[in-house]
């Protein structure tokens, strides 16, 4: 066994305090004098969340951004590079979920690079090359860090990729950078009572699957194992918890901390075609990222039995289903969850999936499948048992 363990830039995690009193121990951290708060519309204008983080920055509140768009299209990372430039800010404080998240972190890139077009983005994506060979272009560090807020599950928080959609081709690209990531990550289980049912659960599962894709690996390591194992314990039962009682904080709390865990694995050991299909899923059929993992990583499983099966024991004994597969344990709690299981009941439509094939076959995530991944007709033989 060999390999590199990279750290993110990431200093610190501030977990169970309130977000306003988290955010402005980092703007005095930061000596921070104009605070730019990005989110979506709804967290703002619908919740309290944003009003009350501005209201404790006070003068050093130098606006919001709100108009962030699910799968985060280029056009929309544009949209607010140009508001950054407007503004100025000394610091970015980002609450959301993956795709205000990831929005940052693609605009981050581009403020680094002096990007002022969609097409400025392109040579900056992480491409496959011949022989499954990462072309990651390196990135200049962006004039200012963002802090994150997360109110979702996705794990975007302790990442540093991010991702965007080229809406000329519908393919999802990503991009990293080392100081695009959150300097600080804040896990407040109160302002995640806004985020709706859905959304929660979804995205709960979408930390389960960077769990079960770094145990099941081609190339695993014993602390993200660790991490993974013990985050996939706590989430199947924090999950089940707040799905009873959405109002259990303490169970929110075990939510967020597991995915801390979850996201050990994040761009430090390869993952599969459970992430790297998902990803056209978004581009092409408009499937949320949480939705994606329920409907795709059950097969994913199956279809990786013949390779990783004692690493997929190891998951269903750590989801506490020792006797069962990986791929029923996983399927258990995505039906117990509530959350859709089959393409067909997310919108995707088979005349979809020859285009999904085509656009995964070049994607990271399926390059690095423990079984190998060549051609559009395995991505199809997938799609076949995800329908």
């Amino acid at each position: 066994m060999q390999g590199v363990y990279r750290y993110l830039a990431q200093e610190r995690v501030h977990f169970g305090k309130p977000a306003s009193e988290a955010v402005m121990e980092e703007a005095d951290l930061h000596s921070a004098q104009r605070v730019l708060l990005v989110s979506g519309n709804t967290l703002t204008n619908k919740t309290d969340v944003i009003s009350n983080v501005a209201e404790a920055l006070g003068a050093r509140h130098a606006g919001t951004f709100s108009r962030t768009v699910e799968h985060v299209p280029r056009s929309s990372v544009l949209d607010l590079i140009g508001e950054i430039r407007a503004m100025a800010p000394d610091l970015i404080v980002t609450i959301g979920g993956g795709t205000a998240i990831d929005t940052v972190k693609v605009a981050l890139v581009g403020l680094a690079e002096g990007i002022k077009t969609a097409d400025g983005l392109e040579p900056y994506y992480i491409r496959v090359e011949a022989g499954g060979v990462l072309n990651i272009p390196p990135v200049k560090s962006p004039p200012m860090r963002q802090i994150l807020v997360p109110t979702t599950l996705s794990g975007a928080d302790f990442s540093a990729i991010g991702a965007a959609v080229d809406e000329t081709s519908h393919i999802k690209h990503l991009y990293t950078g080392r100081e695009i990531c959150g300097e600080a990550v804040i896990l407040d289980p109160a302002i995640t009572v806004h985020t709706p049912e859905w959304l929660w659960l979804s995205t709960g599962m979408r930390a389960v699957d960077h769990a079960v894709e770094t145990v099941c690996s081609k190339a695993p390591q014993p602390l993200t194992d660790a991490t993974s194992i013990h985050s996939l314990g706590m989430l199947s039962r924090s999950l089940r918890t707040t799905k009873t009682d959405a109002a259990n904080l303490d169970a929110r709390l075990e939510s967020q901390m597991g995915v801390w865990l979850a996201s050990s694995g994040l761009g430090r050991v390869p993952w599969g075609a459970s992430h790297g299909i998902g990803h056209q899923l978004g581009a092409v059929a408009n499937v949320p990222h949480g939705h994606c993992s329920c409907v795709m990583l059950p097969s994913v499983l199956t279809y990786n039995l013949s390779v990783n099966e004692t690493q997929q024991t190891t998951v269903a004994n750590a989801l506490g289903r020792p006797g069962m597969s990986a791929a029923d344990a996983v399927r258990e709690l995505i039906t117990d969850l509530g959350m859709p299981t089959r393409l067909r009941d997310v919108g995707v439509a088979r005349e979809q999936f020859q285009t999904i094939a085509e656009g995964s076959v070049s994607n990271v995530f399926v390059s690095q499948n423990p079984r190998p991944i060549n051609s559009p007709d395995q991505i199809l033989e997938i799609l076949e048992l995800a329908w």
